[in-house]
């Protein structure tokens, strides 16, 4: 796991973290959006951060 997606992680965490406390604390169901927003985050952390597989450097032969 890269430094980025460690990053997007915990963003994700304090986003849907953010939007459950805010909405119990003022009642408002606008900060929903928050845990939408949080959760939509996290999927693009699963789907853009995987790793591609290392393909071993090309072998070439001498220059003529």
């Amino acid at each position: 796991m890269n430094g980025a997606l460690k990053a997007a992680w915990a963003l994700t965490a304090f986003v849907v973290l953010a939007g459950i406390v805010l909405w119990a604390v003022t009642g408002r169901p606008v900060f929903a959006a928050f845990i939408v927003l949080g959760v939509l985050t996290g999927i693009g952390a699963l789907v853009t951060g995987r790793s591609a597989a290392e393909r071993p450097a090309p072998k070439e032969g001498p220059t003529p």
